[in-house]
This record gives C-alpha cells, structure tokens and sequence, in this order.
C-alpha cells in the first residue's frame, strides 16, 4: 500500500552503499502537524537513490511512499524495525522544483483553525519498489 505526504525538505543524506547488492539514500522532511513540525526521515534504494536529485533543501515536494517493516532474529530475540521507503518525489505545487526555503505556504506558521494533519492518504501503489529477495540485510 502506497502513501503519501508533502513538506519541506528538510535534509538531503549523501547515498550509502551498503553491500555489494543494496545501495540506500536518506532525507528528511518537515511537515507541520499542529504547533511544532515533525522531521521524517525516508528512505530511497537501489535505482530509487537519485529521485532527489532535482530538488534541494527546503524545496516544497510532495513524497510517494510505502510503509515497510521486516523483524530479524539478533542473538536471540526477535527485533523490529519499519522504514518510509521513497519511491516518487514531485514538487508540491507542480513544477516547482529548485523553490528556495523561504518560499511556499508552509513556511509561516498557519492560524490555530487551519492547522490540521498533514496530507497521509493510502493509495493503490502505482509502482513496485525493488524486491528484497535479494536483500539479506535488516536494513
């Protein structure tokens, strides 16, 4: 199941290769969810790593996603971890794309009666992210 937000970029992580096999990169988006913004961190693998590339920090981007969790066996007991898989970037308004942080509704805080919780709708993926078949690693 695919879902999806929009925000700020907030920081842009330089590609990790982590094995021979799987390669990762990382951001981080700021969404304003009532008085304080939260920063989330997504993720982007193997082919999906250069998605990022036309926008900058503090560009305004409306990310596509998968929620994606797996549990591994760590001397015993059973651990668990759930990552944000990015598998679209579009800007947030269309075709702005290179908008300086200053810029965008976003930016200054909203009245108290327009406050709501960011955009976070589950929609049918549009497109698969690649497999874990050959991914042995819980990361």
């Amino acid at each position: 199941m695919a879902y999806d937000v929009t925000g700020r970029l907030h920081e842009i992580f330089d590609e990790q290769q982590v094995s021979e096999k799987f390669r990762k990169r990382e951001f981080v988006l700021e969404v304003q969810d009532g008085q304080y913004p939260e920063h989330i961190k997504f993720q982007m693998v193997q082919d999906k790593t250069s998605l990022i590339d036309p926008f900058k920090m503090g560009d305004e981007v409306k990310v596509t996603f998968n929620l994606r969790g797996r549990g591994f066996n760590k001397n015993g007991q059973m651990l668990y971890f759930t990552n944000l898989e990015a598998w679209k970037i579009e800007p947030a308004s269309g075709g702005n794309a290179g908008n300086s942080y200053g810029g965008g509704q976003q930016a200054a805080p909203r009245p108290a009666a327009q406050n709501q919780n960011p955009t976070l709708r589950a929609q049918p993926s549009a497109a698969p992210i690649a497999s874990d078949d050959d991914n042995d690693l819980p990361f």
